[in-house]
């Protein structure tokens, strides 16, 4: 017998700058443990669980994730009780509106898809306004290469050269659904680089990291470093160690997830 019967899935919005992830730490600023403590002041207890679609990491920002709530009993003003979370939350977290689920919902396997963005810019530094939510590159880089490069991505491939290694499991296999390479659509706006670019991996899971090192293995790309061709042996090749360095976190957006339900 479920002892938190009512379930409601909430979607969140985050800057990850301030804080070590989005899973609850004992010694450290996540957004799961400023959320609960949100939501312990305006429930008045402490019988309820919170569970997220997806772990961020340090530094790693959201514009549209999810998290659900397990209480015991019914919220009734749920139409609202996301902006009265909101008044208690600090700026750089934002809820909207909750939705009851059936109990057969599982917010991790019912996922039926998550997609990623990664700012960065190049060339040359940037306004300080922009540290939150875009990395920094000093090379130039060949964007036209990197757009090319960035197809041998798209599919079903082993990418344990793109991901930090598990020991405890083998399968390293994930299809990206679909990834792409563009001008910054904020590019010379404002105090926004002109040199800045926005990489998109979509996909139905990802293994830790594997975003990140493959941003970085695309810009070691651009930069001249690594060629396409090396980028695509590593997909074939049975060795555990990166192929690159992890890009910084703070140019990385969980942009969206998809549900089955």
């Amino acid at each position: 017998m479920q002892t938190r019967p009512f379930i409601y899935r909430f979607p969140i919005q985050y800057l990850g700058l301030r804080y070590a992830g989005w899973a609850k730490q004992n010694n450290a600023k996540t957004v799961q443990g400023t959320l609960e403590r949100s939501i312990r002041y305006v429930l008045g207890h402490k019988d309820f669980r919170t569970l997220g679609a997806s772990r961020t990491d340090a530094g790693v920002s959201a514009n549209q994730a999810y998290f659900c709530l397990y209480v015991a009993t019914e919220i009734e003003n749920l139409e609202h009780i996301h902006e009265v979370f909101n008044r208690n939350l600090p700026p750089d977290i934002r809820l909207g509106a909750g939705t009851e689920m059936d109990t057969s919902f599982n917010i991790i396997q019912d996922v039926a898809s998550k997609e990623y963005h990664y700012h960065l810019a190049y060339g040359e530094k940037f306004h300080p306004f922009h540290a939150g939510t875009l990395s920094f590159f000093p090379e130039d880089l060949a964007v036209e290469e990197m757009k090319e490069a960035i197809k041998i991505f798209i599919g079903k491939h082993d990418f344990r050269r793109f991901c930090s290694v598990d020991k405890v499991t083998d399968d390293y296999e994930r299809e990206i659904l679909d990834a792409e390479v563009q001008v910054h659509p904020l590019a010379g706006t404002s105090n926004f680089p002109e040199k800045s670019i926005l990489i998109k991996f979509r996909g139905a899971g990802f293994l830790r990291y594997q975003i990140r090192i493959m941003v970085q293995a695309l810009v070691d790309l651009g930069a001249g470093k690594v060629s396409k061709e090396g980028l695509a042996d590593a997909l074939k090749s049975q060795e555990k160690s990166p192929i690159a360095p992890t890009a910084p976190a703070n140019g990385l957006v969980l942009e969206r997830i998809v549900f089955r339900v």
